[in-house]
């Protein structure tokens, strides 16, 4: 199918090495484009590969649950991110969380290594069309190309996304702090809570909803769009004031060895490096002005002294319309030897990007060697998310991640939550099992 040798990706995020690993591993030769350190994105820090620019929680760990299905199936496909976070845990009870140093330099590692990968350290303005190209530039696509995109495809979407801040352990408040993971799931080590009573919440809760914003300078909108799955504190406050204490700050299945009693409410906060030296404030995205930020959420007991690593910061998430543009093998509909991965096509998540790179490095590959491109079944999670997100039916597309009810039904649903989580990996397994071994490895 391609007159020329190698295959382009262009992005080195999630989607973009899993996509070059894929293809590589099958003998074929990748020109990987990545515009750092040349160039950054306002939500990248470091030269690495695969930077987790959000939370570092990759989300639930059981097999039984929407996401650790995707990440077992991912698994069972080789997938290098896989491999690599879970060389590079860190303790989170159910969920599997990453140093994501360590993680971004492992990937790096792992790109770097493999001998028919050439790294090529520039922007990409215009889409390739010397060869066979996976896309995967991510939600924060560089604005030429973004316009050339949009030149192609037509209009693209946008919405916009925060990341949390990060804290050091030594300045968390011992004495108004306690470690316990939620239900007691997991080492007891995983999170710090901060608890608060009624009163330390209400006047929390009055700061938080009137504190100053950063504006957003670059994105030229009066009303962004905000992206449900990565909302700002202060936005999710404003909707109600017990909003945020039955959401980020619920305090369900805690006890606060003080009083003996469930919080009020209470903010968690996650381990963020393998050392334990750093602290991610669980569910707090937020744009938030940097000194509102120390101010408002040292009214949190625990968090009076907090020295911050990192203050939360919003920015623009990119994404096309898929079910108008893309194929369910990732490519583009008028254009078979262009596919797209990661963020871009409308996934939600770091794991739900890495598999959809995944399959579209698989699929490339397959179109190199003039092979049937594959989308997974609708029973396993892989194969339904990408059918939602071309679904041609879906007429106000916005992104999705991992859920069961992607799925089809069960034939024997069981009542209890937790089984039929379990009743859907097994089918999911199972079927991809068979799939695997009739027509991946082609």
């Amino acid at each position: 199918m391609s007159n020329k040798e190698y295959i382009n990706v262009v992005g080195a995020g999630l989607a973009g090495c899993e996509a070059a690993y894929q293809i590589a591993k099958r003998g074929i030769s990748v020109r990987l484009y990545e515009m750092k350190p040349h160039k950054k994105s306002p939500a990248h820090h470091t030269e690495d590969f695969a930077e987790l620019v959000c939370s570092n929680s990759l989300k639930a760990q059981r097999v039984g649950s929407a996401a650790g299905l995707l990440k077992e199936e991912m698994r069972r496909l080789d997938s290098l991110l896989l491999r690599c976070a879970d060389n590079c845990t860190v303790p989170a009870g159910g969920a599997l969380a990453v140093d994501r140093h360590l993680f971004a330099k492992s990937v790096t590692e792992a790109i770097r290594s493999m001998g028919n990968i050439e790294i090529i350290s520039e922007e990409v303005t215009e889409i390739p069309a010397d060869a066979i190209t996976v896309i995967a530039t991510g939600p924060l696509t560089s604005d030429a190309l973004c316009s050339n995109i949009v030149s192609l495809f037509g209009e693209s979407l946008s919405f916009f996304d925060a990341a949390a801040p990060i804290v050091t352990a030594e300045s968390i408040d011992t004495e108004t702090s306690f470690k316990q993971s939620r239900y007691d799931k997991g080492d007891g080590d995983d999170y710090i809570n901060c608890p608060l009573n009624k009163a330390e919440y209400e006047t929390f809760y009055k700061e938080l909803i009137s504190a100053e914003r950063a504006p957003l300078h670059d994105f030229d909108v009066a009303e962004p769009k905000v992206y449900e799955g990565c909302m700002p504190i202060e936005v999710m406050a404003q909707r109600g004031e017990d909003t945020i204490r039955f959401g980020p700050m619920k305090p369900v299945g805690l006890r606060d060895p003080r009083t003996g009693h469930r919080p009020w409410a209470a903010l968690q906060l996650r381990r963020e490096n393998s050392a334990g030296t750093m602290y991610n404030l669980v569910g707090f995205q937020t744009n938030l002005k940097f000194p509102e930020q120390k101010r408002v959420f040292g009214l949190i007991p625990a968090l009076k002294n907090a020295e911050f690593v990192r203050y939360g910061v919003m920015h623009r998430n990119t994404f096309i319309d898929s079910p108008r543009v893309l194929n369910s093998d990732y490519s583009a509909k008028t254009r078979e030897t262009l596919f797209f991965a990661g963020q871009l096509t409308g996934v939600e998540g770091y794991m739900e990007s890495a598999s959809s790179g995944l399959m579209a490095g698989i699929n490339a590959a397959r179109k190199f060697k003039e092979l049937k491109t594959l989308t997974l079944p609708e029973e396993t999670m892989i194969g339904a998310l990408s059918r939602y997100i071309t679904d041609d039916t879906v007429k106000k597309f916005q992104p999705m991640g991992a859920s069961f009810g992607l799925l089809p039904e069960l034939t024997n649903r069981s009542r209890d939550k937790k089984i039929r989580g379990e009743q859907y990996a097994e089918r999911s397994l199972d079927t991809l099992s068979m799939f695997v071994e009739e027509r991946i490895n082609d």
